[in-house]
């Protein structure tokens, strides 16, 4: 038997993409885990995918993640999805087993993880999200998925906001109400877990931060950020100055990551090198 010289191939597809960190994180893990697999970072086009998605079939490449803007265009050329895939309507890591494309959706799961090495639990709580695109969706229905007894949508779109209201009452046991984002907004009593799935606060607008009352925050709320960079966002801040809990978008991160390593190696993902390998990137 000779030496296998082939590398399994990974990668994500999206355009921009040039600043995307993933594959420092998934390469740092393969090293660590002594894998010949690589991570190469694609820009695909809007318009291209169909043909990247068919190269990736002809290169028997092991697996790919799609980001912005290819999440809900990819699930045209899957085989199979998983449940949350199938509901929330977008896909961000493919698996190829033998020729056979099969969609997942671990931004909600890297989430859930999150919470969970928090000693936070989504299970008969209030979650109150601000936003309702492709971060609200995926952690939204696994929130409900997860048990969440009722989902707060807020939103200053209300098409997109009543739409992703209508998707979880139609597929989740969750209690769901919509919210309109005007002026600063009020946090309902008994809100356990606030979550910041916009873009506000995100590099370069690091001075920016959602509008909120943030006086209705309290120390029982738990609150997290989607946002990484910067993971200490001034909503955090504010937070925590009010008392509450607070998590950093990081570990959602690593932990979707860590989901996508092992979906692609069957390996369990070395977490603390995959979040040390992102920490030196951002120079944390």
């Amino acid at each position: 038997m000779g030496k296998n010289y082939r590398s399994e191939l990974v990668g994500v597809f999206g355009c921009p993409i040039d600043e995307n960190p993933t594959g420092v994180m998934e390469e740092a893990g393969f090293a660590a885990k002594g894998l010949d697999f690589r991570y190469i970072t694609i820009k695909v086009n809007e318009g291209d995918l169909g043909a990247a998605m068919q190269g990736l079939r002809a290169m028997n490449m092991r697996g790919i993640n799609l980001t912005i803007p290819h999440k809900v265009e990819v699930l045209k050329y899957l085989d199979e999805l998983s449940e949350a895939a199938e509901i929330i309507g977008a896909v961000n890591v493919v698996v190829n087993n033998a020729g056979k494309l099969w969609g997942e959706n671990t931004d909600g799961k890297g989430f859930l993880t999150s919470l969970k090495d928090a000693g936070v639990s989504p299970q008969g709580k209030t979650v109150m999200i601000l936003g309702a695109g492709g971060a609200a969706r995926a952690i939204s229905v696994e929130c409900a998925l997860a048990g969440a007894e009722k989902i707060i949508i807020v939103n200053r779109n209300t098409q997109r906001g009543q739409a992703l209201v209508d998707l979880l009452k139609e597929k989740t046991p969750a209690a769901v109400e919509y919210i309109p984002w005007q002026g600063a907004i009020v946090v309902p009593q008994g809100t356990h877990i606030l979550v910041n799935a916009t873009s506000v606060g995100l590099f370069p607008n690091v001075d920016q931060k959602p509008e909120i009352d943030y006086d209705t925050i309290t120390a029982d709320t738990v609150v997290t950020d989607v946002i990484f960079n910067d993971p200490n966002s001034l909503f955090l801040q504010a937070a925590a100055a009010r008392g509450a809990q607070t998590i950093n978008g990081l570990g959602m991160l690593v932990n979707q990551g860590a989901v996508n390593f092992t979906l692609w190696t069957g390996e369990e993902a070395p977490l603390e090198i995959m979040t040390e390998a992102l920490k030196r990137e951002f120079g944390l």
